[in-house]
């Protein structure tokens, strides 16, 4: 059996032809060509029909075209791959911008929030702290100077003090203690 393939990924074209006699196919043999290019071409064959001469001429043809195409599709491919690596690469930029962004500005905001607190009489301060949320007032508590920290915790109701006590005492463990 001759079988000729042509084709880009998918879309194949094929040639079969029945020899009767399987002497009549190529052994596995190859000859260099003459120019000596280092390109290996098939044995053509002695004797046969002229479709079977025919296709072992030019099955060599065929294959480097196909591999040409194949090589083309692949380029594309390849440059489409670049295109979006390139958009992902720019949108990531982007986010990072944005992060950087909106850390500073929490930042800025917490360090405005901190001194607000601190620079307030401490049963005003202990009143509004023990209205907010928990974490919240405890990580305020903790940047506000120790001194002024313990005066507006003094000011507070027992059970909110307590809480917010163990909260920050929680937060400024080492270990994690589960």
């Amino acid at each position: 059996m001759l079988v000729l393939s042509t084709g880009v990924l998918g879309a194949t074209e094929t040639l079969v032809e029945q020899l009767d006699d399987p002497a009549l196919l190529v052994p596995e043999e190859a000859l260099l060509d003459e120019a000596a290019t280092g390109t290996v071409r098939a044995k053509p064959l002695e004797s046969g029909t002229d479709v079977e001469r025919f296709c072992s001429n030019i099955a060599d043809a065929a294959r480097d075209r196909r591999y040409a195409l194949q090589k083309d599709e692949l380029q594309v491919l390849q440059q489409e791959i670049d295109k979006r690596i390139a958009a992902l690469e720019e949108k990531r930029a982007e986010y990072e911008s944005w992060l950087k962004r909106r850390e500073d500005f929490l930042a800025k905001a917490k360090e405005d929030v901190v001194k607000i607190y601190s620079g307030m009489k401490p049963d005003a301060a202990a009143e509004r702290l023990a209205e907010m949320d928990a974490v919240l007032a405890a990580s305020i508590l903790m940047q506000i100077e120790p001194r002024k920290a313990g005066v507006i915790l003094n000011e507070m109701e027992r059970k909110a003090a307590a809480m917010l006590t163990g909260v920050m005492a929680a937060a400024s463990r080492r270990t994690d203690p589960s």
